[in-house]
């Protein structure tokens, strides 16, 4: 019944021509890893340009800051409190009630490239399916290697050429980097000629990066067996490992964005650059050694938020180039893609279609102002402990459960959380109705 509800609408478009859609996905990359976001170091020509063709979402988060879980909200346009996948396996949601199913029962080409980090990959749900990850050197069957973004690259630009002509297509691009290669000592392992990026730069080093800043932290986060901490000592714990650890992260992500520039150039070649939603975030955000840690799961800013940048050729000339400050999520991707494509979410979805906050002329319409945060145990808790937490743009309230500890940040008089504010006396009001309030949400998320 759902294909033939998806081929009538196709039908009943056809003068119209739904619009294609690009997820160009990212790993471990945070919402200012981007020269348009006022990276100082960074080079993402590319994505720069994306930007100024479409609109980027200056306070787009997560509901929880891991690879696979993310990716399931992704996929499913639901919390993990509902989805429940929590350690990388198959999420609980049917595959028609996701926006890869529901476009290819409507008649869409689909493919999956690259990561995928929910269980084994399903190639039979997709039209063309190429998953692999984990290391940035990938084997070839004639022996040669060949760098994970540059297949990412060459992969895309096959399921771009090789697609039928006649269906709009949907690709979701999943890159593996940035994500570090853990079991390298390395780390970061770019390509050959992207060395000599950088090389004359000095990366600046955040103001909260310091041991003070570590031990203001939670005990049971501030402790050497804590995995971010762990990370940190691969990464960041000299001066010289944090400038070379830093520029070969750097380094991955102007490939990341080389490789985004050659897949919008084929668009753009073939003639359905303006006919075709792309979209560009990433699963995650990612700690460069703030708060004296490394890698990402907890609620701080560094590791929730995450860049979202939309070109759509519905957008109104006017706002070409501009920025958004709503709080948009990981989950309303889903809802927002199938919208693009005249489908309806279902309701077991549970992020908002946000269009309209960049196709609306008029004011803006209602929209969030808060969101639940939840991110599981992962190991054991004195390794990667549960968090939650109630976010907004000016007020935080965190909530490790496993121990019973609260905190309360003012994001607007302390941007970088160094002052927990839940034992002030003078913030107990603050506290009591974001507690209450973070409680509402939590139940819903289920």
């Amino acid at each position: 019944m759902l294909r033939f509800l998806g081929l009538l609408f196709l039908a009943v478009t056809a003068s119209a021509k739904p619009l294609n859609v690009v997820v160009l996905f990212a790993d471990d990359w945070r919402h200012d890893t981007l020269g348009c976001a006022g990276n100082p170091v960074v080079k993402t020509p590319h994505l720069d340009a994306l930007a100024k063709e479409g609109v980027r979402f200056t306070h787009n988060c997560v509901t929880t800051s891991i690879c696979g879980v993310s990716r399931a909200t992704l996929f499913t346009g639901q919390w993990m409190s509902r989805h429940g996948n929590r350690d990388f396996k198959p999420f609980k949601t049917p595959w028609g009630q996701t926006y890869p199913g529901m476009l290819r029962e409507a008649g869409y080409f689909t493919g999956h490239i690259g990561k995928w980090h929910n269980g084994k990959f399903p190639a039979e749900n997709f039209d063309f399916g190429r998953e692999y990850h984990g290391t940035h050197w990938i084997k070839q069957p004639d022996g040669s290697q060949i760098h994970v973004t540059k297949k990412n690259e060459v992969d895309a630009l096959e399921f771009l050429r090789s697609r039928p002509a006649d269906k709009p297509f949907l690709l979701t691009l999943a890159f593996f980097a940035t994500h570090a290669e853990d079991r390298n000592p390395k780390q970061y392992l770019p390509q050959p000629e992207s060395m000599s990026l950088y090389t004359d730069v000095t990366i600046p080093v955040p103001k909260t990066s310091t041991e003070d800043h570590f031990r203001r932290l939670p005990p049971f986060v501030a402790h050497e067996k804590n995995e971010s901490r762990v990370r940190w000592h691969w990464r960041f714990d000299t001066p010289e490992r944090y400038q070379e650890y830093m520029k070969n992260y750097y380094r991955l992500a102007t490939e990341v964005d080389a490789a985004c520039g050659k897949v919008l150039a084929e668009l753009k070649a073939q003639g359905q650059l303006e006919n075709t939603l792309v979209i560009f975030t990433t699963d995650n955000g990612y700690f460069h050694a703030e708060h004296g840690l490394a890698d990402k799961w907890y609620p701080h800013q560094e590791s929730i938020r995450v860049p979202l940048i939309v070109r759509d050729p519905r957008l109104p000339a006017a706002k070409h180039g501009s920025t958004d400050g709503s709080l948009t999520l990981n989950a309303d991707l889903a809802p927002t893609i199938l919208a693009a494509a005249g489908l309806k979410a279902p309701e077991t979805m549970q992020g908002q279609d946000f269009a309209p906050l960049y196709l609306t002329e008029a004011a803006s319409p209602v929209w969030r102002t808060e969101y639940f945060y939840e991110h599981g145990v992962v190991k054991a808790k004195d390794v990667i402990p549960a968090s939650e937490a109630l976010v907004r743009k000016d007020w935080k309230y965190m909530l490790w459960p496993d121990y019973g500890t609260e905190q309360l940040f003012d994001l607007t008089a302390d941007p970088m959380e160094e002052s927990d504010l839940a034992s002030s006396p003078a913030h107990a009001a603050r506290l009591a109705e974001m507690r209450a309030q973070f409680a509402l949400l939590k139940a819903a998320a289920k």
